[in-house]
């Protein structure tokens, strides 16, 4: 069965790519990661951030954005953007889709999000986005219910 893929495009922390890679392991989804990384994935760095899950990640490192989105030619691709236009609630994953979030200090850039759409976690409150693996988890657990997943 193709797993749920979550990408990290030019993710900047690595507290952050850690707890994404952790939930990743919890609910047997694919992590991508997409260069430039704002840190470094040797053992001894990851081991640093205090990520001691990361042997367990099952982990795809794209060289570049095109790179990425020639991997993702032919599969659904959704990306999560503050400026997105409909609420994440709205979506309908399916098993194997794709769910694309930018870097922590800029999110995905303007032209991308033109480019493809994008879908927002709305944020009634008085700041303007939520941390980048709180999203992620916002949205993988939104994905795993509309995929009807059995998780207990």
């Amino acid at each position: 069965m193709e797993p749920l893929h979550i990408v990290l495009m030019t993710p900047e922390i690595p507290g952050n790519t850690g707890n994404v890679g952790r939930l990743a392991v919890g609910v047997g989804a694919q992590l991508h990661l997409v260069r430039p990384l704002g840190f470094d994935l040797s053992e001894k760095a990851v081991r640093r951030a205090g990520i001691d899950h990361w042997s367990q990640v099952d982990l795809v490192v794209h060289d570049s954005a095109e790179a990425f989105f020639e991997w993702a030619n032919d599969r659904r691709v959704h990306l999560f953007s503050a400026r997105g236009a409909k609420p994440y609630t709205q979506l309908n994953v399916q098993k194997g889709d794709v769910l694309v979030f930018g870097p922590e200090s800029v999110g995905l850039p303007q032209e991308m999000v033109d480019r493809y759409g994008a879908w927002s976690i709305p944020m009634p409150g008085e700041i303007r986005s939520l941390n980048l693996s709180n999203a992620v988890a916002v949205v993988t657990y939104h994905a795993l219910q509309t995929t009807h997943a059995n998780l207990f």
